[in-house]
Order: structure tokens, then C-alpha cells, then sequence
């Protein structure tokens, strides 16, 4: 059984024994929320503890990555920078959509009261804190106090100015800090060992108020994060049109073999071989697909910012709080960067370690990411299938221009 099918069904455990007791023992919702929340709330503090470290290390690979990627030639810099632009546009995209179709749906004003009972959110600084506060006076401060945005500030520049410096101290740097990364993601599978419990214990008192509300709103969730995701990858279709670029139809039957790997695969790295050889049947030079697709399948998310984005409109709209724009703005360029950085993470742990980043820069609640952990296998069939479909993407644009010497 995997992690995420383990963690799943703490989730229906958490849910069906939490309603049987609101319904049939009532007197118990008391004593079992007494009991149950301070298990979630242990699990949750474990999760956020590794937050800082693993940003900040996976941002440092990340961008020195992206570095010796730039300047390995032509091709790569081409790649590059379609990855970097799809990205911002997949984040643009979903800072607009995402509110909006929340909009159409009602708020459980029941579930609302429940969840702000249990986590009182912080609400995001006005627009005048965040130009105050975005370069840290003391990056060590920042970093005790969780303050992300500061503290991603820091470390950007920080890799940017690593990138100038000997290839030699360079390479022992950025090893250090792909040791510390790769020591996080190990404590944090440990901690996803517990996750059943941890959502079982987090569910459990919510479900007991709030009824069915909770199963309605994880529904409210996963099917935003579903339209999401085909609306990117219908988006990457006009994207390869664009220009001189692919007839859509006979683009859309060479891609549609990869398309279905990945979906019943849910793994890029699987469809790989089905999209070299898609590339092969639109004539693409074998040095281009050679380059850019593994390249973008080791880089390139595209679903990541819409993932990220819709975690936090998704809490946002629980608890009923308006984002400033500002804020939003801030959250898209985080979402990209952090995108860019985190593509090794395995599984769970890249859900827990990307999102938690995102949703406290946005001043919210981290309690829900312990819940939403739990249904991400279920959207995630239609991630795969946008993040394929984007790989393709870039590696045809790449070839069309060198195919035209632009």
C-alpha cells in the first residue's frame, strides 16, 4: 500500500468516525476533539519545522541548476526560457481563475465557524508591510520567525551571487546544500509515516461540527484542482499553435499516446520514452528532443503554480478572507521559484514542502494542507497529464525555432 493510499484512508477513517460521533454520541465531540487535536497539531509543527531548511537549500540547487542550464548553449536557453515563461503564465492563470470559480460556490457558513475555531488565521500584512519588510535587516530573525518572502528574498540573492563565484567553492556550496535538502526529505518521509494519525486527528474534530460539510468541501477542491488542470493543458495547445507552429490536429494525435501513459502512469519520468518517440513522428531534431525533453522532465512542473495557487484561493475561501493583490502578486512569483526548485521532491513530501511556503507567505492557515494532502492522488492524474503535455510543449517550440534559425 503507498503512502498516499495510507494517508487517504486516515482521511475516510477521520471523516466517518468523526460524523458517527457527532451523530450518534454527541456527548463524546468534546473530549475526542480535546484528545485528537493536539495529535494533529503535533503532526502539523513536525511538518512546518523542516520549512525553512528545505526552502532555502532547494532554492540554492535550484537556481544554480538553472544557471549551468543557461549557459550550456543555444538550445538549453531557448528551453529555458519557455519553461520559465509557461510557469508565470500557468501562476497568472491560476490567480485569476481559481477565485473565480470558487465564486460559484456556496460557503458552509457551519464549516466556516468550525475552522476558524480551530486555527485562528493571520491575516496578510497590508501592501505598505510587505515593501518594508521583503529585504530582512536579519535573515536569521526571519527565518526564526517563519517569515518566507524575507527569507526567500535572502536566499535568492544569495544563489544568484553563488552562481559568480569559482566553479570549484561553487560546487562544494551547492553539494552542501543538496545534502541538507536531501536530509530534509528524509525526515520529512519519516514524518509522513504518521500521516494517517496526523490526519485522522485533524479530520476527526472537524468532521464531528461540521458534518458533510467537510466531504463537500474537499469535492469543492479536488474538482477546482481537476478544471484547472485541463484548463492549462487545453491553454498548451494554443501555445503550440501559436506562431509558426503545429497543425492541431495532427499535433493533438501524435501527443495523444503520451498523454494516456501519463495519466495511468502518473509519472513523467515513465512517459518519457512514449514522448521521445511522439517527437520523433512530428520531425523534431534528435538533438533537440534529446536535450529539452529531459531536460524539462528533470525541471519543468507547470501544474506546480496552479497546484500552489489553488491551495491557497482553496483556504482563502474557507475561511472567507479577500487576498490583497499584492499579496496574490507575491504568491505567483513564490509559487514560480519555488517550482523551479523543488521538481526532485518525492510524492507527498512535495505537496507538504511546496504548499506550506506559499500558504504562509499568504498570511494563512497551514491546518487545511494536512487534509488536502490526503485527496492530492486524486487530481493528480490530471497533473501528470498537464505537466506531460507542457513538456511537449516546450520541446516543440524549441524545435520549430531552430528549425526556422531563430
Amino acid at each position: 500500500m503507498t503512502a498516499s493510499t495510507r494517508v487517504f484512508l486516515g482521511l475516510l477513517l477521520g471523516v466517518m468516525t468523526g460524523m458517527m460521533l457527532g451523530r450518534f454520541a454527541p456527548d463524546l465531540v468534546a473530549p475526542a476533539t480535546a484528545l485528537a487535536q493536539p495529535i494533529g497539531k503535533l503532526w502539523l509543527n513536525a511538518l512546518q519545522m523542516s520549512i525553512v531548511p528545505l526552502v532555502v537549500s532547494l532554492l540554492v540547487v535550484g537556481i544554480n541548476q538553472a544557471n549551468d542550464i543557461a549557459t550550456s548553449g543555444r538550445i538549453a536557453r531557448k528551453a529555458l526560457i519557455w519553461i520559465v515563461s509557461l510557469l508565470f503564465l500557468s501562476g497568472l492563470a491560476t490567480a485569476i481563475a481559481a477565485p473565480f470559480l470558487l465564486g460559484f460556490m456556496a460557503h458552509n457558513p457551519e464549516l466556516m465557524d468550525v475552522l476558524k475555531s480551530a486555527a485562528s488565521p493571520a491575516l496578510p500584512p497590508a501592501a505598505g508591510d510587505w515593501t518594508t519588510t521583503i529585504i530582512p535587516t536579519n535573515v536569521l530573525a526571519a527565518a526564526v520567525a517563519g517569515a518566507i518572502v524575507p527569507l526567500v528574498a535572502f536566499t535568492l540573492l544569495f544563489a544568484f551571487a553563488l552562481t559568480r563565484i569559482e566553479q570549484e567553492r561553487r560546487k562544494i556550496i551547492v553539494g552542501f546544500f543538496q545534502g541538507i535538502a536531501d536530509t530534509v526529505i528524509q525526515m520529512v518521509h519519516w514524518i509522513l509515516w504518521a500521516g494517517p494519525v496526523g490526519v485522522f486527528a485533524l479530520i476527526l474534530p472537524i468532521s464531528a461540527q461540521a458534518g458533510g460539510g467537510v466531504i463537500q468541501a474537499l469535492g469543492i477542491y479536488i474538482g477546482m484542482l481537476c478544471v484547472l488542470y485541463l484548463g492549462i493543458t487545453a491553454i498548451l495547445f494554443g501555445v503550440a499553435r501559436i506562431g509558426n507552429g503545429e497543425p492541431l490536429l495532427h499535433y493533438a494525435k501524435a501527443i495523444l499516446p503520451p498523454q494516456v501513459v501519463a495519466m495511468s502512469t502518473q509519472s513523467s519520468v515513465a512517459t518519457l520514452p512514449a514522448m521521445v518517440e511522439s517527437a520523433g513522428k512530428l520531425g523534431y531534431p534528435g538533438q533537440v528532443t534529446g536535450l529539452v525533453l529531459p531536460l524539462a522532465v528533470s525541471l519543468f512542473r507547470i501544474t506546480s503554480p496552479i497546484q500552489y495557487l489553488g491551495v491557497v484561493s482553496f483556504i482563502a475561501w474557507a475561511y472567507g478572507i479577500e487576498l490583497p493583490m499584492l499579496t496574490v502578486a507575491i504568491c505567483v512569483a513564490l509559487s514560480v521559484v519555488i517550482s523551479i526548485g523543488s521538481v526532485g521532491l518525492p510524492g507527498q513530501a512535495i505537496f507538504m514542502g511546496t504548499n506550506l511556503p506559499v500558504v504562509q507567505a499568504a498570511g494563512l492557515p497551514v491546518e487545511p494542507l494536512g487534509l488536502l494532502v490526503a485527496v492530492d492522488m486524486i487530481p493528480d492524474i490530471f497533473a501528470t497529464l498537464g505537466n506531460v503535455t507542457a513538456d511537449l510543449t516546450v520541446t516543440s517550440k524549441v524545435a520549430r525555432s531552430e528549425s526556422d534559425g531563430v
